[in-house]
């Protein structure tokens, strides 16, 4: 599991990678102003494992990441990914499944409410028509 915060206009953000076998899950959270270290350690402790739970959908990367033995070889992927921003690609596709995924959801409980109202609408209607026309 991988948090990778960076500064995204106008916020700073957070995303979560997730890599099980061979599949990388990401969540985005959004922090508002810049996190101090206090804020990040309570992120990580308090709130990323809901984060990691609420996440669905994965990407699949083909093979699994190698583990780096040399200290100095790490040392210097370390540096590497700190400087770049946001997470990898295979993160932010998975980000952008989440999204549809549940934009998808959301259109369909839009829809069952809006069909639900008129079905309502029409009862109500069809009841005012009932009571214009009682005791005639």
């Amino acid at each position: 599991m991988k948090l990778t915060v960076f500064f995204e206009e106008p916020f700073w953000v957070g995303i979560v990678e997730l890599t099980e076998d061979g599949v990388v899950k990401a969540g985005r959270y959004v922090f508002g102003s810049e996190p101090s270290q206090e804020e990040i350690m309570d992120f990580v402790r308090f709130r990323l494992l809901e984060v990691a739970e609420g996440l669905s959908c994965g990407v699949a990367t083909g093979k699994a990441a190698a583990v780096i033995r040399n200290p100095k070889r790490r040392a210097r992927a370390a540096a590497k990914e700190s400087r770049g921003s946001g997470g990898s690609t295979f993160s932010q596709q998975a980000i952008k499944l989440e999204q549809e995924k549940r934009g998808a959801a959301s259109v369909r409980r839009n829809k069952a409410a809006r069909e639900e109202l008129a079905l309502k609408k029409r009862e109500i209607a069809r009841q005012k028509a009932k009571d214009k026309h009682r005791g005639r």
